[in-house]
């Protein structure tokens, strides 16, 4: 999934998702929850769609590239 850059909002970062009408509920909440619990992300938008299908937006806060990784203490 590529992070989508939005310059409206520099303290977020966005990601579509487009679910197909044949995946169940069930099977798109666990996806969902798969990006929340290891890419940080979050629900920001669902638009369902006549078909079936739903484009889902995903939303997390910007990391700074700049703050260090946190080290070992000896």
């Amino acid at each position: 999934m590529n992070a989508v850059q939005d310059t409206r909002d520099p303290d977020w970062e966005y990601a579509p998702l487009r679910i197909p009408a044949d995946v169940k509920a069930v099977n798109a909440a666990v996806q969902l929850s798969l990006h929340a619990e290891f890419g940080g992300w979050e629900l920001a938008r669902v638009v369902k769609y006549m078909d079936g299908s739903r484009r889902v937006t995903l939303r997390r806060k910007r990391r700074k590239s700049s703050v260090p990784l946190p080290g070992l203490s000896t």
